[in-house]
């Protein structure tokens, strides 16, 4: 049986709707999906305890999908059952969100439950190579994707985020902690008149299993609102939530949506 960790957004139940047999939906507390009925919610500090349920459910394999901020632990709130995950747990969050990943999906791994992807149990997300919009790139959104490219490449190994914004080749804004709605949110006033990209990839060495970065049709608003003139992503390892939506906005609004290859 699959259990889906969901998390907020639409791509969960995208998930669901290509799966011939129901899964069991789990919840983070706080990060309920769009359109899907939850059976399960749990919290980290009763984590033992969910994984033991998963494995009286008769749940042998998950996929994590949607999205998940670094939730608050509070230490009163422990339960037995997590006590033993708890050292694993605060090194974890700690660290940059990769470590808290491998630390989640260790805890998963080492009591035999097999991770899927989203793209394996859904075919078809992840994005094309091409231009995905009536809208061509020009040779400075060009020379500034590779920018961006090479700006993305150099922090990786920092486990800092997977999007930054560059137009006429400056650099604006670098996803961090916040994610990338905090980025575009707090972009500099300047930014609008450089015409510049949001350029979105995985990091390297970044675990496809679990966080494949996605956007979607609120991804393109959320450029619309902070005046950027498009967005690069990286074909075959970027998740693209209802196609024809995203480009119908995107051709509204004159952007460029630009799937690149990426070795």
């Amino acid at each position: 049986m699959l259990a889906l960790i969901a998390g907020r957004g639409g791509l969960p139940a995208q998930v669901v709707a290509k799966l011939d047999t129901a899964p069991l939906i789990c919840v983070l507390e706080g990060f309920e999906p769009d359109g899907l009925r939850v059976d399960i919610s749990f919290r980290l500090e009763r984590l033992g305890s969910f994984l033991k349920t998963l494995r009286a459910r008769g749940v042998t394999e998950v996929c994590f999908c949607g999205a998940i901020d670094r939730p608050s632990i509070s230490p009163m709130k422990f339960d037995a059952a997590t006590l033993p995950l708890v050292p694993a747990m605060v090194r974890a969050l700690g660290g940059g969100d990769d470590a808290a990943l491998r630390a989640v999906v260790g805890a998963f791994e080492e009591r035999g439950f097999k991770v899927r992807a989203a793209h394996e149990l859904a075919p078809g997300l992840l994005a094309p190579a091409g231009v995905l919009s009536r809208q061509e790139p020009d040779d400075k959104m060009r020379a500034d994707a590779d920018r961006g490219l090479a700006v993305l490449a150099a922090l990786a190994p920092l486990d800092v985020g997977q999007g930054c914004v560059v137009g006429a080749g400056q650099v604006w804004g670098i996803e961090a902690r916040g994610g990338t709605d905090h980025m575009l949110a707090t972009l500099p006033a300047r930014t609008v008149q450089s015409r510049a990209l949001l350029i979105k990839v995985p990091k390297s060495g970044q675990d496809m299993r679990v966080d494949v970065p996605t956007v979607g049709p609120d991804t393109v608003d959320a450029l619309v609102k902070a005046g950027l003139a498009g967005l690069v992503i990286a074909a075959g390892k970027v998740i693209l939530l209802e196609t024809a939506e995203t480009r119908a906005r995107a051709d509204k609004a004159g952007l460029v949506i630009w799937s690149r290859d990426i070795s």
